[in-house]
């Protein structure tokens, strides 16, 4: 599904934030309310907003005012105001931005299922409500679905989305485009109370809130020690003025109503502070503090910060853990979803719950945790999945797996950006390690290159070409890198590339894809080159090129028909959007798709059974499998590619991409 048109109801300060994340990628965007100062409101948040970023683009890329005003007045021209269902008729994705109420939610979702298309799909920015609820006041139950920003909106770039019951796989696919569309980084998880930060989140922090009222501790005390260990990114109390404590509220008592008191514990300082309109930042600095920093809760015994930093970290990882076996989120999406929308980012020592297990060690946690529920009673009960990876000698880093695989290079490697790892039953693994996008560069395809000959030296019969970044499989070419490539240099490259990937799906040596996360372009074309496909649940396919005005050069043209057909495969590279892992598979682009954590493993099996085939049969079946005129496509394709990267279109799609705006194609 294609969005050319969006609207958001509920012009609140959230609303108008969306309202301008949409109209910033580009997208024209009708912003509604009720109440006609409500949306004169919300469409100067969104000024507002788009004037901050201008100002910051004008100290960063030297932005003349001139230049700053035409992109304030360009974003701004895509934003228009309502307080009825004016323009409806042609929208295809609406958010709802309105007060967390059942009712109140049900009421406009009935009058949005008679105002739009019946191809438009209704969302929620709910952070807690059951979007299947939501869905059954609608005719369209199938194209509902949560898009749940985080605040501010204009600034975080998570947004979870929510499956409801009756939820499609295609709503579930066009709100992951549409949210990447509007530079977003997406999430997808089941309906239940808290989604999944929330949950998390909530369930670690009311330990603090527990150990505070109970010992009567100081707020103060607390944040600046909890805040200076490195497990989170500010105090827990200042983030809550930050956040709105009726927001948080709001959240806490939905979770302790759903799980129960014992796994969520709601301060009742912080009730008090709500009933009595003191809600934080959104009051002028009065909350759990006033606005000279005093506390507005008693206590003021001294904390024992080691103690509270134990009790958030191991309930973060429990909850973690819980959204894990219970099947709402894979570990790969709750992690991502604690670092963009928690602010747990590693480049700043904040790791999320899994990956800080990872590096802890699984046993010492599991050690640790039974002595937390010897303490402190069944919340702290070691989940099933700690007890269960502990068992299979998964520990974590230090063990090469865990809740993520971690690469163990050979001693003695022929290339830096990619690495081999020599396992036992003639199996060896390929590690793409090419930096945070893992993107495909000259010297990744040098390096793969040695890599690829050294395996075959040595006898390896079964390859697995894997992602050391544990988010993403590879986001494609670096577009940097092959500008600056000369004609003669890219034509060599080119050639190159083929001569490796036709090498990769040819002979007696078997290659497995592990796929997790995005593969897109040539990181597609990679996985396509192999003989199988593994993918994690979370994985995306796609051939984006097309919207930087250029071709897939890598054998996009020509693998994918032969794999997803020729239908599929033309509207893949026409069009340039993604495709979820569950229809890869059905297209048969991926021949499994399984749980991310058994991404590793799974691949590893199926290289040890095709290790174990014998070579010469392997290579016959590989050989005139599918047999056509490969090389002839695979020409034509070199030659349309090195036409249309030579083409002003070209030029103009990539300034366009690399500076973060919409390209202006013009046919030349």
């Amino acid at each position: 599904m294609f969005v050319f048109k969006a609207a958001v109801v509920g012009a609140g300060t959230m609303g108008g934030q969306i309202a301008q994340t949409i109209a910033a990628a580009g997208v024209p965007v009708v912003l509604k309310d009720i109440d006609e100062q409500l949306v004169q409101a919300g469409l100067q948040e969104a000024r507002n907003v788009t004037r901050g970023q201008l100002d910051r683009l004008v100290q960063r890329e030297k932005l003349s005012a001139e230049q700053a005003q035409a992109q304030l007045e360009e974003v701004l021209g895509r934003i228009s105001g309502t307080i009825s269902y004016a323009g409806f008729g042609e929208v295809d994705f609406v958010i709802e931005a309105v007060p967390e109420k059942m009712e109140i939610k049900q009421d406009v979702f009935a009058q949005l299922d008679a105002a739009v298309p019946g191809h438009a799909i209704l969302a929620s920015n709910t952070s807690s409500l059951s979007i299947s609820e939501i869905a059954d006041a609608t005719l369209r139950p199938d194209k509902v679905i949560g898009f749940h920003y985080f605040y501010p909106a204009s600034v975080m770039p998570l947004i979870e989305i929510v499956e409801g019951e009756e939820t499609s796989a295609e709503t579930t696919a066009a709100a992951v485009t549409f949210a990447q569309a509007i530079r977003k980084q997406p999430i997808t998880c089941a309906e239940v109370p808290g989604f999944v930060v929330n949950r998390i989140l909530n369930s670690g922090v009311s330990e603090v809130w527990r150990e505070q009222e109970q010992k009567r501790l100081s707020i103060k005390a607390i944040d600046e020690g909890v805040g200076a260990a490195g497990v989170v990114p500010v105090g827990p109390f200042r983030l809550v003025d930050l956040l709105g404590l009726d927001t948080v509220l709001h959240v806490a008592e939905h979770l302790q109503r759903s799980y129960g008191e014992e796994r969520f514990y709601v301060p009742k300082g912080m009730q008090k502070l709500v009933s009595d309109g003191k809600l934080g930042a959104k009051t002028g600095g009065v909350g759990f503090y006033d606005p000279e920093g005093a506390a507005n809760v008693e206590g003021d015994g001294d904390p024992d910060v080691a103690e509270l930093v134990e009790l958030l970290s191991l309930k973060t990882l429990s909850e973690a853990c819980l959204v894990l076996e219970e099947g709402v989120a894979t570990h790969r999406d709750i992690d991502f979803g604690l670092m963009a929308g928690a602010g747990l980012d590693p480049r700043r020592g904040l790791l999320p719950p899994f990956m800080k297990a990872d590096a802890e060690g699984l046993d010492t946690i599991l050690e640790r945790m039974e002595s937390a529920c010897e303490r402190y009673g069944d919340r702290f009960a070691p989940p099933t999945i700690l007890r269960r990876l502990v068992a299979q000698g998964r520990l974590g880093q230090k063990s090469g797996q865990g809740f993520y695989p971690y690469a163990r290079p050979d001693p003695d490697q022929p290339g830096e950006v990619v690495t081999l790892e020599t396992r036992d039953a003639g199996v060896a693994i390929v590690w793409l390690a090419h930096g945070q996008m893992n993107s495909i560069s000259p010297q990744v395809v040098q390096d793969l290159e040695k890599v690829w000959r050294k395996a075959k030296d040595t006898g390896v019969r079964a390859l697995v070409l894997a992602s050391s970044n544990p988010f993403l499989y590879s986001a494609g070419a670096d577009i940097k890198s092959f500008t600056t490539l000369d004609q003669a240099s890219g034509e060599q490259l080119l050639n190159a590339a083929h001569a490796l990937f036709e090498e990769l799906g040819s002979g007696d040596v078997a290659t497995v894809a592990a796929v997790n996360g995005l593969a897109f372009g040539g990181g597609c074309e990679l996985a396509m080159a192999c003989d199988v496909r593994i993918a994690a649940r979370t994985a995306l396919f796609g051939q984006p090129e097309i919207k930087l005005g250029i071709i897939p050069g890598f054998g996009g043209t020509q693998r994918l028909p032969r794999l997803a057909g020729a239908s599929k495969a033309l509207e893949m590279n026409l069009i340039g959007e993604p495709i979820l892992a569950e229809e890869a598979f059905e297209l048969g682009l991926a021949n499994r798709v399984v749980d991310d954590h058994e991404l590793l493993d799974t691949a590893l099996a199926w290289a040890r059974r095709l290790a174990a085939q014998a070579p010469l049969a392997l290579a016959q079946i590989k050989r005139v499998s599918g047999a056509g005129d490969l090389q002839r496509g695979l020409a034509a394709e070199r030659e349309a590619f090195a036409e249309v990267f030579a083409s002003a279109d070209a030029r103009e799609g990539i300034s366009a991409f690399l500076a973060k705006r919409s390209p202006r194609f013009r046919g030349s």
